[in-house]
C-alpha cells in the first residue's frame, strides 16, 4: 500500500462515504458455483453518487497480472494498493478480462470497505486450495461454445445429421439461449 503524505481529508471523506453507502446487493449469478455475487456494473452503479458526494474518486490500472486501485480525494490526497491475480490461461484475453473484472470487484470492495451481503465467492475459491485433489478426481471443465465458434458449426452439423444434443453437452457447455437455438435445429 502507498499513500500521500497526509490522508486526513481522505479519511474523513471515506467515513462520510461509508455512512451513506449501505449494502451492495448480490444480483448476478455464478452458474458454476450456483451462487450469487455483486457484479462490477452493480458495484459501480451503487458507489458512483456516494463517492462524488464525499469528494472521492478512484482509478484502477491493470499491469500484466496485477491491478492497482487508487482512491483519490479532491484535496489531492490518495491511497493505493496493488492486487496480483494469477491467471491460468495467460494467453487468453477472455481469461485475463475475467481476472481483471474479478480483481476490480474485490479491490473496490476492499479499499472502500463495502458491505457486499453474504459474499462467499472467496471461500469457495479457498476450498479448492485446502484439499489436495488428485488429477483423476478433478471434474473436467467443459468449454462453452456459441454461434460465433467453429465448434458451434460442428454441433449444428451433428444435430442435422441425426445426432443428439446430449452428445454435444458431454463435450461442451451451452448458455440456455444457445441450447434453445440448438434444440430448434432440424
Amino acid at each position: 500500500m502507498n499513500k500521500s503524505e497526509s490522508i486526513a481529508n481522505l479519511a474523513a471523506a471515506l467515513c462520510k462515504f461509508q455512512a451513506n453507502i449501505g449494502k451492495v446487493k448480490k444480483e448476478a449469478t455464478n452458474p458454476f458455483f450456483k451462487s450469487k455475487y455483486a457484479s462490477l456494473a452493480n458495484i459501480l452503479d451503487v458507489i458512483q453518487k456516494p463517492l462524488a458526494d464525499a469528494g472521492l474518486s478512484f482509478c484502477q490500472l491493470p499491469d500484466a497480472d496485477c491491478l492497482t486501485t487508487i482512491l483519490m480525494h479532491d484535496s489531492g490526497e490518495w491511497i493505493e494498493a496493488t492486487y496480483c491475480m494469477p491467471v491460468v490461461k495467460t494467453n487468453d484475453p477472455q481469461a485475463m478480462g475475467s481476472a481483471i473484472t474479478y480483481a476490480r470487484r474485490y479491490a473496490l470492495g476492499s479499499i472502500l470497505g463495502l458491505n457486499i451481503d453474504e459474499d462467499d465467492d472467496g471461500e469457495k475459491a479457498m476450498q479448492r486450495n485446502k484439499v489436495e485433489v488428485k488429477a483423476q478426481d478433478k471434474p473436467q471443465e467443459k468449454p462453452f461454445i456459441n454461434p460465433a465458434m467453429v465448434q458451434w458449426e460442428k454441433a449444428v452439423e451433428h444435430i442435422k445429421g441425426g445426432g443428439a444434443i446430449e452428445d454435444i453437452l458431454k463435450k461442451y457447455q451451452l448458455k440456455p439461449e444457445h441450447l434453445t437455438i440448438l434444440k430448434a435445429v432440424k
